[in-house]
């Protein structure tokens, strides 16, 4: 038996969304049906879902793993995409937390609001 993951997300607004998780994101855009739009994500399926309301998550609802952070979140910032921030976690000048094990992360929202990371592991 063969078994892939698929991450989901929900929409309002299809039309933003799929023009910022393909040329914001960089993601594949694979198909669209009525009822959802599809990404490949970099080997995972990400399925977003057409709904009239999105409910949002007080975390993080997708990520992706990056080598690279601050070029990444230079790459973004070059498209309009602001980072999010948070009074508890000292962000460095671009927005991206280091946690204590190491790893780098930098927090942004999609049009919908859902809350997206990027994260660049800890150096072993």
């Amino acid at each position: 038996m063969s078994t892939k993951a698929v991450a989901f997300l929900a929409s309002a607004k299809p039309a933003e969304s799929r023009r910022f998780y393909a040329e914001v994101v960089g993601l594949s855009f694979l198909e669209e049906h009525d009822f959802a739009m599809m990404f490949e994500a970099h080997g995972t399926l990400l399925r977003i879902q057409k709904v009239q309301k999105v409910v949002l998550a007080p975390y993080t609802a997708f990520g992706l793993e990056v080598d690279d952070i601050e070029l990444a979140v230079d790459a973004l910032a070059a498209k309009g995409v602001q980072g999010k921030r948070y009074p508890h976690f000292a962000q460095d000048a671009r927005g991206i937390w280091t946690a204590p094990g190491g790893a780098r992360v930098f927090w942004f929202q999609d049009p919908d609001g859902n809350l997206l990371s990027l994260t660049q592991p800890a150096v072993s």
